[in-house]
């Protein structure tokens, strides 16, 4: 049975760490990031540490990864912001 929800929580995890991307793909594709609030993605990024360190600490391996791609992703879009911002 714990299988199931180590399953659940990868799922989970892959559905709202994926959610970044179509932002991403936007800014990569139109060098534009002026609807982007770069003080949101400061505190999702902040959550998302959090997160981390919370499944490090309970050794709960969808949590880890599911945040820390997640983490990673985000920090690429707190880049672009500003690598873009005009």
């Amino acid at each position: 049975m714990d299988i199931w929800i180590d399953v659940l929580g990868l799922v989970a995890g892959f559905c709202t760490t994926l959610a970044v991307t179509p932002q991403i793909r936007k800014a990569l594709r139109t060098k534009e990031v002026e609807d982007v609030s770069p003080k949101m993605y400061m505190v999702l990024m902040t959550g998302l540490a959090l997160w981390t360190i919370y499944g490090a600490l309970k050794t709960d391996w969808p949590i880890i990864i599911a945040n820390g791609i997640a983490f990673l992703l985000n920090s690429w879009m707190l880049y672009l912001w500003f690598r873009y911002k005009r």
